[in-house]
């Protein structure tokens, strides 16, 4: 297969470049704006190709060296190759692109990307496949570890794959995740737990998951194929002998064929079902199935930008519709009279109360329910709010949500998102129901990756 040499003028939304030939876009990944490159043409659609890096040609100035040696195969990271400056330039025009062409909206100030001054070792949560390196190399990418055959392995899915690469560090991952990492490997050695094995729906350990308080708190969570743990008592003990210092050990059990990580049921083997982290002065509950953000520093960065979006004077009413466990409700209710957060997951709802009875706040109030059904009833009984914030999943919000809002005319809208083309269509909506974007903070929440958070202030026309 001959390579075509192609200049990549953008990158898309995934951090690929992004070329053209004969008059068709192509995708390369690893190549950089205002680079030329040779590549082979693996794909051919009626509107685009995609094309395998075989040489940069002509470098641009934002190409670095990668930190991490298992970059190139590795899908966990897309963008080490490039400068964390322009990193950021780009996570902005990924706002711009998706609210001009997706949203059709202008006039919305977009500023510039909130970044890290030291962007490693942020991550406080780990989620790492469990595999076997097997010879053949179909289910398992080995790096230079001298992993034999059918050797147990633990690490990151290769790129566009489920191959697992074998990592023994990971440079985003916070330190104490590593340490999890390793205790974890030995052990699962030295009892011999048989990983799970996808095709076969055969094995015990699927995935092991870590998490970091912000006091150096550790939570191991095994998630496992069978609620049957062979030698529990014996392996953890083990486990606390290789990592003395851990605050829980957790089993949770994943029975379904599919690539859901964690499952339903939730047993604790040693320690605490939580454990803390902080966010701007304020202590939170984490159990295992909680959603908490794995960037802490960057998520008091995110949470401040929706306060001072919110522009609050301590009179207002803030309805909170999807909630979680209450981390921007109580970051919120420090500056309003009242806050109620709104979250179908009860789990999250208990996690939330606790959180702000913890926390001594006693002007928030949580309830269960999916927002299309909760809000008319609030609205019904005669709440009224000011301010509604909205952190939907990466899908966005379903539009009966987004007319719910409108139909209860708050004063504000504060969106915070995950996705910039959901949060365009999200943002064209609210804006045919009277609402207008004014401004977009983009906050870089997963440095080297191609993900960018931003929050949204919309107010009503």
């Amino acid at each position: 297969m001959s390579a075509e040499k192609i200049f990549i003028h953008g990158l898309g939304s995934s951090g690929e470049g992004v070329g053209k030939l004969d008059g068709l876009a192509v995708f390369v990944e690893g190549a950089l704006p205002g680079e030329e490159v040779l590549a082979e043409i693996e794909t051919r659609k009626k509107n685009y190709a995609v094309g395998r890096l075989v040489e940069v040609v002509k470098n641009s100035p934002e190409r670095v060296e990668p930190f991490c040696p298992l970059y190139k195969n590795c899908g966990g990271c897309q963008l080490q190759h490039m400068s964390y400056a322009a990193q950021l330039k780009w996570k902005r025009q990924q706002v711009v692109d998706a609210v001009e062409r997706i949203g059709k909206l202008g006039g919305v100030k977009i500023f510039e990307t909130l970044g890290m001054e030291n962007p490693l070792r942020y991550r406080n949560k780990m989620q790492f496949p469990v595999g076997k390196a097997m010879r053949n190399a179909q289910c398992v990418v080995r790096n230079d570890s001298g992993r034999g055959k059918d050797e147990l392995v633990i690490g990151c899915y290769a790129r566009g794959s489920h191959k697992i690469i074998d990592t023994t560090s990971c440079l985003i991952q916070n330190a104490g995740n590593d340490k999890i990492l390793a205790a974890v490997r030995v052990v699962a050695k030295k009892f011999n737990l048989q990983p799970y094995d996808e095709d076969t729906h055969k094995g015990f350990l699927r995935h092991v998951m870590g998490r970091v308080g912000s006091n150096g708190e550790l939570m191991i969570v095994l998630v496992t194929a069978t609620k049957n743990f062979p030698n529990e008592k014996n392996f953890v003990r083990a486990l606390l002998k290789e990592i003395p210092n851990v605050t829980s050990i957790q089993q949770n059990v994943q029975t379904f064929r599919n690539n859901v990580i964690l499952g339903r049921d939730t047993k604790i083997l040693y320690g605490k079902p939580t454990i803390h982290d902080k966010i701007g002065g304020l202590s939170f509950n984490i159990s295992a199935r909680s959603f908490f953000q794995v960037n802490t520093a960057q998520a008091e960065v995110l949470y401040k930008t929706a306060q001072d979006f919110a522009e609050l004077r301590g009179n207002e009413t803030i309805i909170d519709a999807y909630c979680g466990t209450g981390t921007i409700s109580l970051f919120m209710a420090k500056k309003a009279r009242k806050v109620v957060g709104v979250e179908v997951v009860s789990s999250a709802v208990a996690d939330a109360k606790k959180n702000s009875r913890e926390n001594n706040i006693r002007n928030a109030e949580f309830i269960v329910g999916d927002a299309v059904n909760v809000l008319p009833k609030i609205f019904d009984a005669g709440v009224y709010a000011e301010v509604v914030i909205v952190d939907p999943p990466r899908a966005g919000c379903d539009k009966k949500v987004l007319e719910t809002f409108a139909a209860m005319k708050p004063e504000k809208i504060i969106y915070v998102s995950c996705n910039p083309a959901t949060l365009a269509r999200d943002l064209k909506i609210l804006d045919e129901l009277g609402y207008r974007t004014k401004k977009i903070q983009p906050v870089d929440m997963f440095p080297f990756t191609s993900h960018v958070e931003s929050v949204a202030q919309i107010f009503k026309s």
